[in-house]
């Protein structure tokens, strides 16, 4: 029923008045308020009278908002996509604001009366409804006080900070307390560089400073924002995502000893963009707990990777981690984390946050895999679906593709192709090949796109097919296909490059995947990954090892987790592991051993690691929060 009404609110109406008027409307009328003193919530109200009033009544028989949570949902949902994707807007279960509002607004009535309590990016102001109703709890004052005195929004939009007005009044008067007006202290504003001195009369910090930092990657970040993000020292590396510079901004407008609580993704452990995020955390030392939820999706409309992050502005030498794999764990009580000094921290490689004593042991040995060989992730057009087919037909001069009608296209344009991230055993390539229209040719080993008068020469009918698709070529990266060299080169110049020794496997697995051996220079490769070598040897014993319950455990506890039990094999996250420095003799001898179960036995004996009485998963671990 939800989604049918949620469906209906998207279509109604893209006028923000007229929305916020339906939803409001249908608070009212189903809690059965038939007028209020306020004047913004009246203003809101749909009369009988008026032409909207039956369509209100049909709305209420199929969806009714009876609670203020169904509420915030509702305000939530009806920003647009498009918006959505640039603000990174996104509904926060009550569950989580209620245990950052819990482990941040603090306990003390008598410090709760003063306390200053901030969202930089409030949105519809769920986290300031939920810290409101904490500090009501606490202090026994009353709402319009709390709005006034205690409580402070920042957004960039101007219809959050509208609907983060409706919200509060409406929380206010669903409990009893109705004012003709309500005084708020809720700012229109870019956080990256919105200064609260110039607001705020003798400002010294927040008491606690929480929220749900945007979640927006760096392709999709606006320029205002992208000429802003550069100013603040976590953005350093690598092309930092949104969220990442609203730790230094929270940690700058904390008082010394308030407390920032965050849900946020937890990317920022490994990523390269993190890299000064990490960098930055680890020189401040300031008191820390991390709960991550791993693979657990949090938030059920977006799929991201996130985690809790409590700082408290105050000198420590350790951070507390707990990982959880559900929600459950975190409403229970007491949860203590697992302390880690920072100075064994590794900012510039990634935080080994799990099994650390094994995984440092692990990286230690030999050199790491990123220096011994080179990974590539594989081809990428931008259109695989224009470039890539399974031919039809075929004859001595063509290959026959199916693409809204039939083409023809020359052989001699066609290269071999295939998806790794399919490999399914160790003799999957032959059923993986298909065809992929290569307009480049090779000069000193470098792969140079084919001038556009050499394609319509040689290729006729790959080109004429080619202008047939010129329009959907052109949508690759929204639009901006004009850096392309020309309109019909491939999105990006990736692997396109001849690779005689190559090893093959998937971008992401829930298993010890296939790692599949390969000497085609000319076989090119899309979605997945493979590591070039200089020679067959060297990739043999590295697929031993690539696929040992070392190397598998080293994954699981370092990369980055998907649902379903995936993990990822980026480069990112395999190129740390340190490979043992083989002799020849080691290296005949384990390429030699028949069985998995020896290489196992043998790899963890070189290792000095004993895995066979360990679980590849870390069980949750009942603890109890360590940042107070």
């Amino acid at each position: 029923m939800k989604k049918e009404f949620f469906k209906y609110l998207s279509s109604y109406s893209f006028d923000p008045i007229k929305v916020n008027r339906i939803i409001v409307s249908n608070f009212l009328f189903t809690n059965g308020i038939e007028s209020c003193q306020n004047l913004l919530i009246e203003k809101l109200r749909i009369k009988t009278e008026e032409k909207d009033f039956d369509e209100l009544l049909r709305i209420v028989e199929t969806y009714s908002i009876s609670t203020l949570e169904d509420l915030i949902e509702a305000f939530e949902f009806v920003i647009s996509p498009e918006e959505k994707v640039i603000s990174g807007a996104v509904y926060t279960p009550e569950y989580i604001r209620k245990y950052i509002v819990d482990n941040t607004v603090g306990l003390n009535s008598d410090i709760v009366k003063k306390i200053k309590v901030c969202d930089p990016a409030c949105g519809c102001s769920g986290f300031l409804i939920t810290a409101a109703k904490r500090i009501k709890k606490l202090s026994g004052r009353t709402y319009s006080s709390i709005f006034r005195n205690n409580l402070y929004g920042l957004d960039i939009q101007e219809f959050s900070i509208s609907r983060s007005e409706i919200l509060l009044s409406l929380c206010a008067i669903i409990e009893g307390e109705d004012e003709e007006k309500f005084d708020f202290n809720l700012y229109l504003g870019n956080a990256l560089s919105f200064d609260w001195t110039t607001h705020l009369e003798n400002f010294i910090g927040f008491d606690a400073i929480i929220g749900n930092p945007p979640y927006v990657c760096s392709r999709n970040i606006e320029r205002e924002s992208r000429d802003l993000i550069s100013n603040w020292s976590v953005s350093k590396s690598g092309h930092p995502d949104l969220y990442i510079p609203f730790f230094e901004i929270g940690v700058l407008n904390l008082k010394p000893n308030g407390t920032l609580g965050f849900i946020t993704m937890n990317t920022f452990f490994k990523s390269v963009n993190g890299r000064a995020l990490r960098e930055y955390l680890c020189k401040q030392k300031l008191s820390m707990g991390i709960v991550d939820f791993g693979a657990f999706q949090v938030f059920q409309s977006k799929s991201t990777y996130t985690c809790i992050c409590l700082i408290k502005k105050t000198h420590a030498s350790n951070l507390n981690y707990i990982r959880l794999n559900d929600c459950n764990s975190l409403l229970s009580n007491g949860l203590p984390f697992q302390s880690i000094n920072y100075e064994e921290l590794d900012f510039e490689n990634g935080w080994n946050l799990q099994e650390r004593d094994i995984l440092n042991r692990i990286e230690k040995t030999g050199a790491p895999l990123g220096k011994r060989f080179i990974t590539r992730n594989g081809i990428a057009t931008l259109r695989n679906e224009v470039y890539i087919f399974e031919p039809v037909d075929e004859d001595e001069n063509f290959y026959f593709l199916q693409n809204g009608q039939q083409y023809s296209i020359e052989r001699e344009i066609c290269v071999d192709i295939v998806n790794p991230n399919k490999l399914t055993n160790e003799n999957t390539i032959e059923p993986l090949r298909k065809k992929a229209i290569f307009p480049y040719y090779f000069r000193n080993e470098k792969p140079i796109i084919l001038l556009e008068e050499d394609l319509v020469l040689r290729f006729p009918n790959a080109y004429n097919y080619l202008v047939s698709k010129k329009e959907v070529l052109a949508s690759r990266d929204k639009g901006k296909g004009k850096d392309y060299e020309v309109w019909y080169a491939y999105g990006r110049n990736q692997s396109l490059e001849h690779y005689e020794f190559k090893l093959f496997f998937p971008h992401i697995s829930p298993s010890i995947p296939y790692y599949v051996f390969n000497n085609e220079p000319n076989l090119l490769f899309v979605n997945g990954l493979a590591i070039i070598g200089k020679n067959e040897r060297e990739l043999r014993y590295l697929q031993k090892i690539m696929s040992s319950r070392l190397f598998w455990f080293y994954i699981v506890n370092s990369s980055k987790p998907y649902g379903s039990g995936y993990f990822s094999l980026s480069k990112t996250y395999v190129k740390n592991f340190g490979i043992y420095d083989l002799t020849k003799d080691q290296i005949d001898h384990l390429l030699n051993l028949s069985s998995q179960d020896e290489v196992n036995v043998y790899l963890e004996e070189l290792y000095d690691i004993d895995l066979s009485k360990m679980r590849l998963f870390v069980d949750t671990q009942q603890l109890t929060l360590p940042i107070h």
